[in-house]
This record gives structure tokens, sequence and C-alpha cells, in this order.
């Protein structure tokens, strides 16, 4: 603390010879705040000692001068601005500000400032009292508040709930009581915030933060952890069906749409849920294993609940080790030297048996690993975003190999590649598109592009354009697992696309299951009506052939005629087809 201001520095003006002078004088020097006082021209005329110990600096340094050498770098022109402001049109302002020490720190404070007038109605000064932060309790408790609490839904912070979780281990422990934890993540949550903006985003965060409090009871603990990531720790549990039950009823209670900003917007849970004392004991390994069973919820189709079991652990560890390996494959590709190779599957046309094109297929031979099926890795990679260098280089690789089959003859089969979503969203697929042409000196109807239909519905608007420009420049667009997704026909019917695929899933059981034999024979007559081509995977049976063929489909694909074949095997297997029409 600094001593007392010497008494031959004029600190203050009244006139302390009258008795109201005196008790303001009082008041001035005795005050626990700061006070400054300036004139008319905003130049500091007095201090007090509060306002002296405050700032650091002693009176005579600041006589004179104005009050903007006090302030920091945190007070911005925009802010002095509303202050003169509220003071030309309400003559007085309060709020919280950042001054700066005479030592160089800055602190904040709760500043007051009034305006008072002479006897003509003239601005004689400027009275502003500063009160330190840590004095302010209101202040205090707001910033204690912010400290344990996330500022946008109000729930308990990451913070809080790992603290809160602790105790409640170890109360569980005391009182051999059994407790759940919850782990909540919201379903294509990104696609709608990256659509429609983080201020739709955030207030369907704190819809959704409202509806968890509803589903469960006071004691319960809600917090939000980060991003569309919330947590309900159940303390008290007789045994996990009440947990389940209480899943289920978050997630009905969730699954309800949410009317935002004219937006009817719909964003379902995946719920991963640990055990106490079963899958662990203190607040990391219970997080960490209901993240892994949260894991599993997404792989079973989302919008459901899974119970962690040690195997998901080991399975987890499985996956992270298939992602260190695809990464390390994906860093290693070069031309002639890649653990990954295309197969070619054949189209044959129903009417004819003619071979109208192939299907390029990914394959990866890992040398740690073996074999892995294509639905294990290109899984993998979507999620984690290998699949646009990924993809990149299947359409290399593909027009390379179509160059390859043309020196050996092969000049009238067309290829088809599938495209990612990331891969359709990305600035340079058409570029990337134009440049593998041209690199391999081929047409744009030497290839076709297939998306799936889930990829098409995403971001409409990105999506019609990408394929738009395609189109126009001559290649063959498809959409693959027709049926599987959710449809828009509406939007469909603009698509530029000449091809639909008819998924495998309706075509396995064409012949004993009424439901697939109606899907197949609507979806070939929508197909017809809009005109498009037609083409039935995973063809297997003569019978679901004759099937297919009497309700007029025009492609057929499938193990009935080859199964995927390396590069060598298509080449053998097109020129025996030759042979024998010949």
């Amino acid at each position: 603390m600094l001593p007392a201001i010497p008494t031959d520095v004029p600190t203050v003006p009244p006139d302390r010879n009258s008795p109201s002078g005196a008790v303001l004088l009082r008041a001035f020097l005795q005050s626990h705040d700061g006070i400054l006082v300036t004139d008319s021209q905003n130049l500091i005329i007095a201090v007090n000692d509060a306002f002296t110990r405050l700032s650091g600096y002693w009176p005579d340094e600041l006589i004179g001068s104005d009050p903007r050498m006090l302030a920091s770098d945190r007070t911005t022109p925009e802010s002095r601005a509303s202050i003169w402001l509220a003071l030309d049109n309400r003559e007085h302002w309060e709020g919280e500000i950042w001054n700066r020490h005479k030592d160089g720190t800055i602190y904040p404070c709760r500043l007051r400032i009034a305006v008072l007038r002479d006897e003509k109605g003239r601005i004689q000064n400027h009275v502003a009292n500063f009160t330190p932060a840590d004095a302010d309790h209101e202040a205090a408790d707001r910033l204690a508040y912010l400290a344990y609490h996330d500022p946008l839904t109000n729930l308990p912070n990451r913070l809080a709930f790992e603290s809160q979780l602790e105790q409640a281990l170890l109360s569980c422990a005391r009182d051999n009581r059994h407790l759940a934890l919850m782990l909540i993540d919201l379903d294509n949550f990104k696609n709608i915030n990256d659509t429609l903006g983080h201020q739709v985003g955030d207030q369907l965060l704190q819809n959704v933060a409202q509806r968890l409090r509803e589903c469960v009871r006071a004691s319960d603990l809600v917090a939000r952890i980060g991003g569309d990531e919330f947590v309900v720790v159940l303390p008290e549990i007789e045994s996990p069906l009440t947990a389940a039950r209480v899943a289920s009823k978050i997630q009905n209670n969730l699954v309800e749409g949410y009317r935002i900003a004219d937006h009817l917007l719909y964003a379902t849970p995946s719920i991963g849920i640990s055990l106490y004392p079963l899958d662990g004991n203190d607040p990391s390994t219970m997080l960490r294993n209901a993240d892994t069973a949260m894991y599993y919820a997404k792989g079973a189709g989302r919008n459901n609940h899974q119970f962690y079991t040690a195997r998901m652990n080991e399975a987890a560890g499985e996956r992270l080790h298939m992602e260190n390996e695809l990464r390390l494959a994906i860093a290693s590709i070069a031309p002639g030297a890649s653990e990954f190779s295309l197969h070619f599957q054949p189209q044959i046309e129903t009417a004819s048996g003619r071979v109208l094109g192939l299907e390029a297929l990914l394959r990866w031979t890992s040398p740690k690993l073996g074999r892995i099926s294509p639905t294990r890795f290109i899984a993998i990679a979507e999620e984690t975003g290998l699949i646009q260098p990924l993809g990149d280089w299947v359409i290399w690789e593909t027009c390379r190999q179509i160059r390859r089959m043309k020196q050996l003859g092969i000049t009238d089969v067309r290829v088809a590649i599938n495209i990612s979503a990331q891969q359709l969203r990305h600035d340079n697929l058409l570029l990337l598109v134009r440049g593998a042409l041209s690199c391999y000196d081929l047409s744009p109807e030497d290839i076709e592009l297939e998306v799936t239909e889930s990829t098409a519905m995403e971001h409409p608007e990105t999506t019609l354009s990408t394929l738009d420009q395609l189109s126009a420049m001559g290649i063959v667009l498809a959409i693959d697992d027709f049926g599987t997704g959710y449809s828009s026909l509406a939007y469909l019917k603009h698509l530029p696309i000449q091809r639909l695929k008819l998924d495998r899933s309706f075509v396995t059981d064409i012949e004993t299951d009424p439901n697939d034999a109606a899907i197949c024979t609507a979806t070939i007559a929508l197909g017809h009506s809009l005109g498009l081509e037609l083409v039935a995977e995973g063809v297997e049976t003569e019978n679901q052939r004759n099937f297919l063929a009497q309700l007029g489909c025009d492609t057929l694909q499938g193990y009935l005629y080859s199964q995927p074949m390396s590069f060598d095997e298509t080449v053998a297997y097109l020129r025996a087809y030759r042979a024998a029409r010949s």
C-alpha cells in the first residue's frame, strides 16, 4: 500500500471551511471507492487516497492529465465512444472496464461516472467512482459461475462435470451404490451447423439442453462437455435397466423436431453408457468407456444407446490400429507401388448379355493386417477424412487402368467410379477429373461417376452445381444404393443423372420377400418414367435375373456374371467374352 497523500498536493476541490464542504471532504478522503474528478475540459483535478492505491499513481502524476492515460488496451475506441454517448444522453454511465496500473499490469474495476453542471447548466465536472472487481461480489460470483458452467446452455461444463462425477463415485463407493454415465452425441449436428450457420446450431444446442433436463431427476447431473457432446450422470440406479429406461426416454424426447428460425430440424442422439463399478471406478475410465460405447451406437445406425463391454475396447483398439495403418498406406502411395489396388466388376445389358461397362472397386492389402474388407476400411476413411486423398487416388488410378485397357485393344467399355460426399463437396473435384482425363488422353465418355443417394441429398445447392458441371463435360452420372436413403423425388428429378442403381439389399430376397419385389417394381417403373436407365446390383441367381428382366431392368451386375476381378483377370474376361460372341 502507498503512503498517505502529501498535504501539500491538491487532491479535492470542496471548500473545507463550509459545513457542507467539510462533509464532502471527509466522504471524498475516507471513501473505500477510488474517486476521480475532472473539470469541464475532462482533465483530472482531484483524486482520493483509495484511487491512489488502486492505480499506483501519486496525485501529482495525475492532476492536469486526461484520464485516458489510465486505460488499458482492452478499452477500445468504440467502448469509449459508447461511454461518452451515454454521458451526453443520460448524464451517467455504469459498467466494467479494464485499467492499467502504474506498474503496467491491467486490472478490472466497476466504474460509475456522473456529470455535474453549474447553475447555468454548463458541464463543470465529471465524477468517477472506481470499485475494484474483487470487491464486487456480484461480479465475483458471475466469474465463479462462468468458470464452472457452459455460457451457451448454462449447463455445468467439463470442469464441473469431472469434479461432480469424482464426488459421486466416492459417494457410491462409500455407500455401495451403482452409477451410470451416459455420453450423448447428436447425429448429423455438423451438417446443420455448416449448412444453416452457428446461430441456428447454438439455438439447437440450447433446446437439446432443455430437453435433457426434462428427462432426468433434479439429483442427476446434465453437463455439456464440448461441441455437440453432452453427459448425463445417474448417481443412484438400481440396475442397468434403470439406465436403459432413461436412455430410451432421452431418445424419445430428443427425436422430436425442433422449430428454429423457420427450419424444422432433427438431431437424434447416439448414447454410450458405462456403469460403476462394472466398467470403471474413476472419471477418466468411465468417460472413455462411455465414449467407446457411443461409437458403437453410431455404428449401429445412430439414434440408439449401447452399453459398454470389454469387447468394445478390444475392437476400438483394433480400429485405431487399422486407422494408423490406413494413414501410413495412403501417405506412402506412389505410382506402381501401393498397398491399394482396383478390381473391376462387369455390368451386363439385360436384353443382349453384352458387357456395357465395369465398376471400379477399391481393395486394400496391408503387409501387417492382410486383406481388409472394403466395408471396414472405407467406413474408417470416411469418418477420419482420409476418403478425400484415397478417393482422389481412385480417380487417377482408374483413368490409368482405362488407358492400359485401350492400349490392349479394349476401347468400348465405360468404367464407373464411386465418389464420396467429401469429394463431391471439395472445390478441386472438377479440376481433378479434367486433369486425370487429360493426363491419360481419355474422353469424358470413358468414365461414369456414381454418388450414393444420401450423398446426393446433402448440401443440395452445392451438389446440384457440381453435378451440372460434370454432366456438361459429357460424363455419365449415376445414383448408387438407390432406395436406402431419404430421397426427395422433387429434388431428384432436377439432378442431371442418367442411371439409378438399385441397392443389392432389395435384390437379395426379391424372389421371396413381397416387399422387396414391390420396391424393385416401383423403382424400375419410377426410373423409366424419369427417362433413367436402371442397374440392379447383387444379382446372384438366374431366378433373380429373370425376375428383373421381366420388370424391364436395363443392366445387371453381380456374382451371377462375375466377382470383382484384378486388372489382368478383367482383361482376360473381356477378351473371352468377345471371342465367344464373334
